[in-house]
């Protein structure tokens, strides 16, 4: 059996490859290779197995090449949309940062013109009563007039009866003396009429004068009252949406801010004008109600100081993490990139509670604010203020680094409430959509 698959398969080889023979001849000697059916075949064999290797190594080898090319274009146009969007992101919040400047400048003007509508509105006030206390006078100075003009009439017809009674009598008894001092007692008495009568027609012409004063202040002191209502309306209700926007109850803050308040510039006490035991004018109501809303105006002012609603950065800048879970932890603040130094200000009125090193934030500096919050800035290149310290909203207190567990220069920026992370850019964005 062994025989016959042997034969026959030396036949087949024999078919396909012929036995062959390679002559060598030299000089002196001719020789010859046998090459058997079966040595060609398996030659043939590894040549087949080796070419069809390397064609397929070749294939592959080129369609990693060409699949590495579009990945990496890929990625460059990932990259390059990446940037541009970044670049957006970063002119936006440049226009916003302008924005947010112009806005606070508004802001700061409408309170100095408040301000001065308010001085300019008491002095008015004042005037008002001023005027209509000068207007009482008059009143009663013209009732004194009036009565002694009576008197001066009531004595000027008894001298005018004695004389007509005792003329003839004295004409009979030729006494010239007596006529003489009744006629200058009439004249006098006469003068003294005319002189009351001119009095009380200036008291009047000048209580119609102070009256139409009263009258034109009135108007005025209206216009000043329509424009500061309307001042408060505009100035008061978006910053009521700020706080909220921020999960802070406007009405729980202010009544912190006004607990805790001492210094100058601080909640105003409502107008009480003397109304001698009467009801309180409109005008007084309306006064009132605007300073009420400029207290709460003002102690809004106070509490924005120490709320931590401005940015830590004032340079140019892009966001490179955002607040919340990545790879299975969470991200406890937003991260802003910049050139290396660039400055880091306060973000908030506070007490720096931390100005160390500290492990994976690396140089840390904590501020603790009012209403129980806290704010972080960590990875800096260098801390510029001391545990202890007092700052304020805008001042400096490091500058930017790479310092901690990081991966490039960044600032690291969280704010905490009650000790609980929350997002930074709540506080930002509310006071983005204000200021």
């Amino acid at each position: 059996m062994r025989t016959r698959l042997a034969i026959k398969t030396h036949a087949i080889l024999e078919r396909f490859f012929p036995e062959r023979r390679l002559f060598l001849r030299s000089d002196n000697d001719t020789r010859f290779i046998r090459l058997k059916s079966g040595t060609q075949a398996v030659a043939f064999t590894g040549a087949v197995l080796v070419v069809s290797w390397t064609t397929i190594a070749t294939a592959i080898l080129l369609m990693d090449s060409i699949g590495a090319g579009n990945f990496r274009e890929q990625a460059k146009r990932e990259q390059i949309t990446y940037q541009q969007r970044l670049n957006a992101l970063s002119h936006e919040r440049d226009s916003r940062a302008s924005e947010a400047l112009a806005a606070q400048n508004r802001f700061n003007a409408a309170l100095k013109q408040i301000s001065s509508m308010q001085s300019e509105l008491l002095e008015s006030e004042t005037r008002r009563r001023e005027l209509e206390t000068g207007i009482d006078v008059i009143q009663a100075t013209l009732r004194d007039t009036m009565k002694d003009r009576e008197d001066v009439s009531d004595k000027l017809a008894s001298l005018q009866e004695q004389i007509q009674g005792g003329t003839t009598a004295m004409a009979a008894s030729g006494d010239d003396s007596t006529l003489d001092i009744l006629s200058d007692a009439l004249a006098k008495t006469a003068a003294e009429r005319d002189q009351v009568v001119a009095d009380a027609q200036a008291a009047l012409v000048r209580a119609a004068e102070m009256q139409a004063e009263i009258e034109q202040m009135q108007v005025k002191n209206d216009t000043i009252f329509r424009q500061l209502e309307d001042a408060m309306t505009v100035s008061v209700k978006p910053l009521d949406k700020m706080f909220e926007k921020a999960g802070m109850n406007p009405d729980t803050i202010l009544a912190q801010v006004r607990k805790g308040y001492s210094g100058q510039g601080g909640p105003l006490t409502p107008l009480s004008f003397s109304t001698r035991g009467e009801e309180p004018s409109e005008d007084t109501m309306r006064a009132n109600r605007i300073l009420n809303q400029m207290d709460r105006l003002n102690l809004y002012r106070i509490a924005a100081q120490k709320a931590p609603f401005s940015s830590p950065l004032k340079d140019a800048f892009r966001f490179t993490s955002g607040f919340g879970y990545r790879w299975g932890r969470l991200h406890a603040g937003t991260d802003f990139a910049a050139p290396h130094g660039t400055p880091i200000y306060a973000t908030a009125d506070g007490v720096v509670t931390h100005a160390d090193w500290s492990s994976g934030y690396g140089r840390l500096v904590k501020i603790q604010h009012e209403f129980g919050i806290e704010t972080r800035y960590a990875h800096m290149s260098k801390i510029r203020v001391k545990s202890g310290q007092r700052v304020s909203r805008g001042q400096r207190i490091g500058d930017m680094g790479n310092t901690g567990r990081s991966t490039g220069t960044h600032l690291h920026y969280e704010v905490r409430v009650g000790g609980n992370p929350v997002n930074p850019m709540i506080y930002i964005k509310a006071a983005n959509d204000v200021f």
